[in-house]
């Protein structure tokens, strides 16, 4: 028995997590019909309407989009908070998932949702893939074509063209000169009808 105390947390330790745990699932289900009403409030003013203007319609689906995440997101919250109760009625609460061991009190206090201990989750995250260091160059689909190139390069002030289509000119920063222009203009001019 002795053991056991050591792998787990006592009872009274675990009702006062419980306590907690309600607590802080009570104001998030307040937070979550808050942000519930606020939906359907939107939802009822009829933003849908033909005859609005235009942006306050897309400003009423923006706001309607991030109220539906927050509840989303509340809702994710709620449902981790009654597993951590679940796991408070199998006597399974604070203990780690990776390493077996009671995730501290502290930790529990602050995210009382809490599968993994510091250490746990700095081992979850060391054993997940890392992206190799080329991933920039390499192609998600096993092709060779276009990746593992380099990066472009910033265009400047200087235009850049290439090499058989450059002006002919020794000037590093081209510009179009005179016998260019007049070589242009020539090509542009309609040619004279021969008269026979």
């Amino acid at each position: 028995m002795a053991n056991e105390s050591e792998v787990r947390y006592s009872d009274q330790d675990l009702q006062e997590f419980k306590a907690l745990i309600e607590t802080k699932m009570a104001k998030a289900q307040e937070e979550l019909d808050f942000t519930q009403k606020q939906i359907d409030e939107l939802n009822e003013n009829g933003f849908n309407q033909q005859g609005g203007d235009w942006y306050d319609d897309s400003t009423a689906h923006t706001d309607l989009e991030l109220l539906q995440r927050m509840a989303a997101r509340q809702q994710r919250h709620i449902q981790d908070l009654k597993n951590a109760l679940l796991r408070i009625e199998n006597k399974t609460y604070g203990i780690c998932t990776v390493t077996g061991q009671l995730i501290s009190k502290e930790r529990l206090r602050l995210v009382p949702h809490a599968t993994k201990s510091i250490d746990g989750k700095n081992i979850a995250n060391a054993t997940k893939e890392t992206p190799p260091a080329d991933a920039a160059t390499t192609d998600p689909f096993g092709n060779d074509s276009g990746f593992g190139r380099p990066a472009p390069k910033s265009v400047s002030d200087k235009v850049r063209m290439p090499a058989n289509k450059m002006p002919r000119t020794d000037a590093d920063d081209w510009e179009i000169g005179s016998d260019a222009m007049e070589e242009a203009r020539l090509r542009m001019q309609k040619p004279e009808e021969d008269e026979d």
